[in-house]
């Protein structure tokens, strides 16, 4: 069956959300959060933006309905002898901070040493977003990519390191902007061999 057949959203998230019904218990939490801001949710400008927000949050947090292990599950055994690095670097991604709910955006780095096959290089990206669409704090979410990589390509070795800005900290609190948080974890031969974790953070850059 070709993909999206039966889904007249072509299985376009964007265009989903905006059929998406919102339970009107969280149009009206919304409606009090934008009263108790200060604003007047009844004023024209914000008569449908209740519905709108609980659309784009159920977007924001689309990974908790998808299972990462899943995009790592078709793997490739014809790849010439090759048994280097494999690298995926500059992966934008948006997550949301579980303590103040506010904007996380950065980018990561995803590398494995594959063993004896290897995994289509889009399917990275697809682990990265599928847990960063999720409620996070930047330290658990290296870690679950990383561990979602080691545990089902079984690799020699798996190394994430993701680079981002948090607006809790840059909108809020202490606000300062311009500023970036570095995350990183280093499993097998990344973690183990000195030289290979030095090869591999040359390669990302860091």
């Amino acid at each position: 069956m070709t993909e999206g057949a039966d889904d007249p959203t072509g299985g376009d998230l964007v265009a989903a959300s905006t059929k998406l019904p919102v339970p009107a218990a969280v149009q009206d939490a919304i409606r009090t959060l934008i009263e108790w801001a200060g604003d007047d949710p009844t004023r024209e400008g914000l008569i449908d933006t209740p519905a709108r927000v609980a659309r784009a949050w159920k977007e924001y947090c689309s990974g908790y309905g998808e299972d990462p292990a899943l995009h790592l599950a078709r793997v490739f055994e014809e790849v010439g002898g090759y048994d280097e690095i494999v690298l995926l670097k500059d992966i934008p991604f948006q997550s949301h901070c579980e303590h103040h709910m506010a904007p996380i955006i950065g980018k990561a780095h995803i590398a494995y040493l594959p063993r004896d096959h290897v995994v289509g290089i889009s399917k990275l990206a697809r682990v990265l977003h599928a847990f960063a669409r999720r409620l996070q704090v930047q330290e658990r979410l290296t870690a679950e990519v990383a561990d979602c990589i080691w545990d089902n390509l079984k690799p020699h070795g798996v190394a994430v390191v993701i680079e981002a800005s948090h607006a809790c900290m840059t909108a809020r609190g202490v606000r300062t902007p311009g500023v970036n948080m570095v995350t990183s974890r280093m499993m097998g031969v990344f973690r183990d061999d000195e030289r290979s974790r030095k090869e591999v953070l040359a390669l990302m850059g860091c």
